[in-house]
């Protein structure tokens, strides 16, 4: 396996003036990670505006509109690296008709940092994101409680605070939350300690970001292998080669590993395992490689490698939790078309099963979605889609659904 350094993805949710934005700027200004003439045009924008201290929040809301009104719109990414691991941060909105980006968003990160002031404590929107994080699977929620100057770093607050959520994260089926009490204004615990929350005897946040376990984010015991692109050099030297190139999305394949080929059923052996470095015995998620196979098989595209052992479920049919992102609503008459790993196929929404509520979770009959609607919904596909539960493997079980018309992406949505 790769010595790399690791890659962790992680986004920011919380309410209007919860304090993301200023979190994110006080991670890169701690961490050394801006640069000088960053810092100095930040600092100009603050004295413009009467501040006695630099506002880090503007390191992240670069919107013209956010900044105008001092809210998060969209989803603003940041980059920054320490010596133990590498970060991508998404700074969420928190409105709840922003819903679609923070879906967008938290679907491919790992962890999830819900801020909450701590004058407010749990509020309807903590719930909501918490739902929304646990609709996604991220895998790690980190609560907090920021502002915590603001109640005289109190201890007492903060206990109460994280019983509330503990309580309600629990009905959702979360268990393992790491809560931390912080001043992202201030710097406590942040990246350092800090001098006022000597009761707190966990990690500052940035060291809990630096040696959280990632490794077993990604399923590795079932192989997943959706064929990119069937390679057929044709040239001289390789006019006999047929390889499939593909990123291993689950699990790990090995030289005369047998494996079947879905939708078909055929199986063979792999013989190679092809890449530019040279061929490997043994290729794990999430590498990138070409298989090559001992027998002659009918593959294209869209068709899936992978093993007896663990098998998926092939079917035409199936039900999904389904975000809405597209202004125009859902027309059940019409037909879309789904993107399932490197497969696309047309669709059809037999039935919406029931709207949720992503305020109170309350199911709702409902006939028609609206963007940033979350609803559970049954389909219908022209072809057999190779699928997992989304709880179990979020590549397999995850797919987005595309206007036929405009070529746009209108929905996003997960195996239920």
């Amino acid at each position: 396996m790769s010595n790399a350094i690791q890659l962790l993805r992680f986004i920011t949710a919380g309410s209007v003036d919860d304090g993301k934005s200023t979190l994110i700027g006080r991670l890169l200004h701690d961490s050394k990670s801006i640069f000088e003439d960053q810092l100095s045009a930040i600092s100009k924008t603050s004295e413009k505006r009467g501040m006695a201290a630099v506002d880090l929040s503007l390191l992240t809301d670069g919107l013209q509109a956010e900044r105008e009104q001092g809210i998060t719109i969209d989803v603003a990414y940041r980059y920054f690296a320490t010596p133990k691991r590498k970060f991508i941060i998404g700074d969420t909105p928190g409105h709840e008709q922003y819903t679609r980006n923070m879906v967008t968003a938290a679907s491919t990160a790992n962890l999830v940092v819900i801020l909450i002031d701590a004058r407010k404590g749990v509020l309807t929107q903590t719930r909501r994101h918490t739902f929304l994080a646990s609709l996604v699977g991220v895998p790690h929620i980190v609560l907090a409680v920021n502002k915590m100057d603001m109640v005289g770093y109190s201890e007492d607050t903060f206990n109460t605070i994280v019983a509330e959520y503990r309580a309600f994260a629990a009905q959702l089926g979360i268990h393992g939350v790491t809560c931390i009490p912080m001043s992202a204004l201030n710097g406590d615990m942040v990246v350092e300690h800090g001098d006022n929350l000597s009761w707190y005897k966990g990690a500052p946040l940035l060291e809990f970001l630096e040696n959280v376990v990632i490794d077993y984010d990604v399923n590795t015991a079932d192989f997943r292998y959706p064929v990119q692109w069937v390679c057929r050099p044709q040239t001289q030297e390789y006019h006999d080669f047929r390889g499939y190139m593909g990123r291993i999305e689950s699990g790990d394949i090995a030289v005369g590993d047998e494996v079947t080929v879905l939708p078909s059923g055929r199986t063979s052996k792999v013989k190679e395992i092809v890449t530019y470095d040279g061929n490997l015995q043994r290729a794990y998620a999430p590498q990138s490689v070409t298989l090559t196979l001992e027998d002659e098989i009918d593959i294209s595209r869209g068709d899936m490698f992978v093993k007896a052992s663990a098998m998926p479920q092939v079917a035409k049919e199936f039900e999904a939790m389904l975000c809405w992102l597209a202004e125009a609503p859902l027309d059940l008459n019409r037909k879309y078309i789904i993107k399932h790993t490197t497969r696309m196929v047309k669709c059809l929404f037999s039935r919406l099963e029931y709207r949720v509520d992503v305020n109170t979770l309350a199911h709702h009959a409902t006939a028609k979605l609206n963007m940033n609607d979350i609803a559970r919904v049954a389909m219908k596909v022209q072809q057999p889609l190779a699928l997992d539960h989304y709880s179990k493997n979020r590549f397999t079980g995850s797919f987005i659904v595309i206007d036929e018309a405009t070529n746009n992406t209108v929905a996003a949505g997960m195996i239920a």
